[in-house]
């Protein structure tokens, strides 16, 4: 099952080290199988703020995703970008193919006694 990178940063001024990290991400991706969704795009926010900008990168599954994160190449530019750019990292599982909300929602309301 697919699994995402998401990153949710709110960059500061551009400068050489974000400029490293961007030319260098993609060659830590590469060995895992990881391709950019979302990169450098702004949101059309439609409901709420986000004051932030969105990456997404999908990987072939949760297993993979965490190896790469957890890569010696990956560790290595990190501080790159952390040291000037503020946000959160998370990985998650996508949905499995077929996937229904219709059946998660009778799911809940029978858990829920609804």
């Amino acid at each position: 099952m697919t699994a995402y990178a998401i990153g949710i940063i709110r960059p500061e001024t551009m400068n050489e080290d974000i400029l490293r990290y961007i030319e260098e991400i993609q060659s830590t991706m590469d060995p895992f199988g990881g391709r950019f969704l979302v990169h450098g795009s702004q949101a059309e926010v439609l409901e709420g703020t986000f004051p932030s900008q969105l990456v997404v990168i999908g990987f072939p599954d949760m297993e993979t995703a965490r190896a790469w994160y957890a890569s010696d190449a990956y560790q290595a530019i990190i501080p790159l970008r952390a040291d000037h750019i503020a946000g959160e990292i998370l990985l998650v599982d996508g949905v499995p193919p077929g996937y229904d909300a219709t059946k998660t929602a009778a799911a809940l309301r029978e858990a829920a006694g609804l």
